[in-house]
Formats: C-alpha cells, sequence, structure tokens
C-alpha cells in the first residue's frame, strides 16, 4: 500500500514534532524512524522532511545546532521548544479528533 502525498504531507509536521518531544535529534535519524515506526510505510526523502523541519524552525517549534557526529561529521540536530511543546499538544487534540471521527464513522459501517 501507497500512502497519499496528502496524508503524508499532513502528517509530517506532528510526526516530527512528536520525535523531537523524545529528545534532539537529526535529520537521517528522523527519516529512518518514521520508517520503523510505520513498519517501513511510510518513506520520507530528504526532500521531504527538510521543508518541514525549516518550517517548524521558521515557526519557532523547534531549534536547531550544528554539532559533530560520533564519525566527525558536521550534522544539524534539532529539537523541541516550549512553543513546539505546545503545538505538539495543540496537533495531538486536532488528530484525536480525526481519528475517533473515523473510528465512529467505520465502526458504524461495519456494524
Amino acid at each position: 500500500m501507497k500512502l497519499s502525498k496528502d496524508l503524508v504531507g499532513a502528517s509530517a509536521a506532528p510526526l516530527v514534532l512528536s520525535l523531537l518531544e523524545g529528545g534532539e535529534s537529526y535529520g537521517y535519524a528522523i527519516i529512518e524512524r518514521v520508517r520503523e515506526l510505520s513498519a517501513e510505510q511510510i518513506e520520507w526523502t530528504d526532500g521531504m522532511l527538510y521543508p518541514v523541519l525549516h518550517r517548524l524552525e521558521g515557526q519557532g517549534f523547534v531549534t536547531a545546532r550544528w554539532g559533530l557526529s560520533d564519525a566527525g561529521r558536521k550534522r544539524k540536530y534539532y529539537s523541541l521548544t516550549k512553543e513546539g511543546r505546545a503545538e505538539l499538544a495543540e496537533q495531538k487534540e486536532q488528530w484525536g479528533v480525526v481519528q475517533a471521527t473515523l473510528t465512529r464513522l467505520w465502526g458504524a459501517a461495519d456494524a
């Protein structure tokens, strides 16, 4: 099954914010974690992720810093801000409404 671009796009910000809630991370690790958590159903590319990270940074939800990887290469690390935590709480509420509505709708259709 291939997820629609609309669904992948709509879920990108809450997924990134949720991952960063657990601590700072860098782009490749975020891509790999999403792939792992989705049982390889969500396959992000750099070209999809970095615009989301830059938008979240511009909105003040994420901060970025340059650091060195264990291998000594420069890497940009992203972390959640206080505002990002508030936005994540709002996103969770919104997605909860969507999930509950679909569950009721699809549950009623299956009855």
